[in-house]
């Protein structure tokens, strides 16, 4: 995995998280195996089973007992919520913060980034 300051499992998660947004694991088919999944991605099954787990419990995946995991209807739009609301968070109420410290209005925001970049 890449990034070395959050744990295995969170990346992993992650990871499958933004293959279901992007559509490439569509709702209500089968993900790979755990054995599979650390396979490919060179970690310890436990750590994929805790990233599969993970979003079992959040609701992106669900178990049919003996067939495996599978990708819960309603994922998709469930996981984009979830990224823009990280996005706000992350992203634009520092933005606005820094903006209204420095008397930035909310035009002189939109013009900068309605800019192309050169």
């Amino acid at each position: 995995m890449d990034d070395e300051s959050r744990p295995i499992f969170q990346q992993l998660a992650e990871r499958l998280e933004n293959e279901v947004i992007a559509g490439f694991i569509a709702e209500q088919t089968q993900v790979p195996s755990i054995n599979e999944l650390a396979a490919f991605h060179r970690i310890n099954p436990a750590t994929a089973l805790k990233a599969v787990n993970l979003l079992v419990d959040e609701g992106t995946l669900y178990k049919k007992r003996g067939i495996g995991m599978f990708v819960s209807p309603g994922a998709q739009v469930q996981l984009i919520s979830k990224h823009l609301k990280k996005f706000e968070f992350d992203f634009i109420g520092p933005l606005l913060t820094e903006a209204k410290k420095l008397g930035i209005s909310n035009a002189a925001i939109f013009q900068m980034l309605g800019k192309e970049n050169s």
